[in-house]
Order: C-alpha cells, then structure tokens, then sequence
C-alpha cells in the first residue's frame, strides 16, 4: 500500500501513550493499535481530527504517501 501512518513516530515524539491517546480521542486501545501498526484499510475523519487535535498536529504528519 502506498500510504504508511506514522503515528507510532509523532506519539514517541509527543512522549504519549497508547493508553492516554486511546482516552483522549475515544476510541479503544485496540482500534488505536491498528491505526498505529497500519493494519487498517481506513481512518475517519472524525478519527483523524481527534488523534491530530490530542496530539497537536496535522494529518499529514501523521500520513505519508509512498509510490509503490
């Protein structure tokens, strides 16, 4: 696939847990592990505006495109 999330780099970079991100967007611990591993076909928007506001940053330090 060519998009690849790094949400594991900008949650290191925010020194925030899995746990506290998992309470602070509202989503459970084990959807927010797929989104951080990359083992989903899909975000929300909705998902995406409250990871990016919890953790203070934009989509796109979160998505990268990679051509295959």
């Amino acid at each position: 696939m060519a998009i690849i999330l790094r949400l594991d780099r900008v949650m290191a970079d925010r020194k925030v847990s899995l746990n506290e991100l998992a309470e602070k967007v509202g989503v459970s611990n084990v959807n927010l592990s797929k989104i951080k591993t990359g083992k989903i076909s899909a975000v929300r928007f909705s998902t995406l505006d409250a990871i990016c506001k919890a953790l203070d940053c934009q989509p796109g330090d979160i998505l990268e495109y990679k051509p295959e």
